[in-house]
């Protein structure tokens, strides 16, 4: 299994779950956070425009989906094709284990 971790500059969320959804991925957990990158914030113009504040940290979406390994260039390649900007990162979970029927493994995700 693999866990898909996705944060997005931009809130392309909807799309993603919905094409996700169309390939069979159910999971998903969105969380909105604040973070900085590369990329500074885009400034803001307070007191009617006579002074510039250029935040430390913007609005992000981060995405969080585990899915089976067989799944991961056609998830990878969802959100690529859905998101406009960020990163997506992809890690080995070792083991899973659904609390209420005590199943483990991919069966926890499917």
């Amino acid at each position: 299994m693999l866990k898909i971790e996705a944060i997005l500059g931009e809130n392309d969320v909807m799309a993603i779950s919905e094409e996700l959804k169309k390939i069979g991925i159910g999971g998903l957990t969105v969380t909105k956070v604040r973070g900085r990158g590369k990329r500074p914030a885009p400034e803001i113009h307070a007191s009617k425009g006579s002074e510039i504040f250029v935040p430390q940290f913007t609005e992000k979406y981060f995405i969080t989906a585990i899915i089976p390994d067989a799944r991961e260039d056609e998830v990878v390649k969802i959100i690529k094709d859905n998101g406009r900007i960020g990163k997506i990162f992809v890690s080995q979970v070792l083991r899973a284990v659904d609390i209420a029927t005590d199943t483990e493994g991919e069966e926890t995700v499917m």
